[in-house]
């Protein structure tokens, strides 16, 4: 297992902390080589300079997903460096507007971040590798969307209001994308599959923990991490919330040879919160 992913390389973007940087560590501890950006250029660097210190091949970069110029910037460098990009994981994501936690119903910015990130920041970062696996007759997507993009919840769920909606619409339109990428790369044997998480505590959790605390007098008293465990242990039928490697395993999976007939496939890991 320590040699499946020799010498791949492997492009995460998000890949600063939660989801995206246990996929680094999957990949890495596999023998991948890794090729990282995130937009938190500071804890980025920290986690370059630790892989970098176990011998691992890797290059990182700021990169703001919206920003597309910047991202073919990169992925043109990791291909001078490395000589290819075999697996590209979109992680990069964001939840609402910076005041998300402390509203209840949602606001334009909440849909036009969410919308630039979410959808159009994800189309860039497949655009970026695109081609190359194209010429290479070979490659690997494995987007990171979420279970928000597979069932509607309604409103008003423990006194919230509609604020999670641009989230959980960005998420099922990932979905959909990687249904139409699919399609469009399958002949030039792309395999392109998303991973559909359930709850974790990263930092987008946290933010919805903390609406809830701030809207509804049940949760007044309970501290954002006592409302998450609360909730995930009432809601999956395992009992228990998910963690990012449990999603890193998966992702991983899904890049690997033994995955090699699925493709166009949003796999749930989420405990049985949604059953399909």
């Amino acid at each position: 297992m320590s040699d499946q992913f020799k010498n791949k390389v492997v492009f995460i973007t998000g890949s600063a902390n939660g989801i995206g940087k246990a996929a680094a560590d999957v990949f890495s501890e596999r023998g991948a080589i890794l090729a990282l950006c995130d937009t938190n250029e500071k804890l980025l660097n920290n986690v370059h300079e630790n892989y970098s210190s176990k011998g691992i091949k890797i290059i990182s970069k700021k990169i703001d997903v919206t920003n597309k110029d910047d991202l073919f910037k990169f992925t043109d460098q990791v291909i001078s460096e490395f000589g290819r990009i075999d697996i590209c994981v979109p992680n990069a994501g964001a939840i609402g507007g910076s005041d998300f936690a402390k509203r209840k119903d949602y606001i334009d910015d909440d849909w036009d971040i969410t919308y630039s990130v979410n959808v159009k920041g994800l189309v860039n970062t497949t655009d970026s590798v695109k081609e190359h696996m194209i010429n290479n007759k070979n490659g690997k997507i494995v987007i990171v969307s979420s279970q928000g993009g597979r069932k509607p919840r309604g409103t008003g769920d423990k006194g919230r209001g509609n604020v999670l909606n641009p989230y959980l619409v960005s998420k099922a339109a990932a979905i959909q994308f990687t249904h139409a990428l699919a399609i469009e790369l399958g002949k030039y044997n792309i395999n392109v599959n998303t991973v559909c998480p359930g709850r974790l505590y990263t930092s987008f959790w946290q933010q919805i923990a903390e609406n809830h605390k701030e809207l509804n007098d049940d949760y007044a008293n309970m501290e954002p991490f006592e409302i998450f465990k609360e909730q995930a242990e009432s809601y999956f039928p395992l009992r228990r919330a998910q963690n990012p490697r449990d999603i890193a395993y998966s992702i991983a999976f899904l890049s690997s040879e033994e995955a090699s007939e699925i493709t166009g496939q949003a796999l749930n890991i989420n405990g049985g919160g949604i059953l399909n």
